[in-house]
């Protein structure tokens, strides 16, 4: 995996992600939600603004400390830690980008 999750990465994985259903904007009518996911410990954060409300794609913002690997000075997340990625949760679970444009291929 790749290390520092960020916004360019952030950026270039949406456009990877094109028309797949892999991205917020194609897949929130069926209920995936923007999510991180840190692989080494399990946990699942949803994608929130830094004051808490549900982000409608994929933010860095509200991420909690253990996630994030770098701050810019004003204290906002510049990159998260390697074992971090990108994803959505659907219905409590889970989804990779690769496995909700699956989920979108099969439906």
């Amino acid at each position: 995996m790749q290390s520092g999750l960020c916004t360019a990465r952030l950026q270039a994985e949406n456009r990877r992600f094109a028309g797949s259903g892999g991205r917020s904007e194609e897949n929130r009518g069926a209920g995936f939600r923007p999510a991180f996911r840190d692989h080494a410990s399990g946990v699942v954060w949803l994608s929130r603004f830094h004051d808490g409300r549900p982000a409608p794609c994929h933010l860095l913002d509200g991420l909690p400390d253990e996630a994030v690997s770098q701050r810019a000075a004003d204290g906002r997340p510049r990159a998260l830690k390697s074992s971090v990625e990108s994803g959505f949760v659907r219905n409590g679970v889970f989804f990779t980008r690769d496995q909700a444009a699956a989920w979108f291929s099969a439906h």
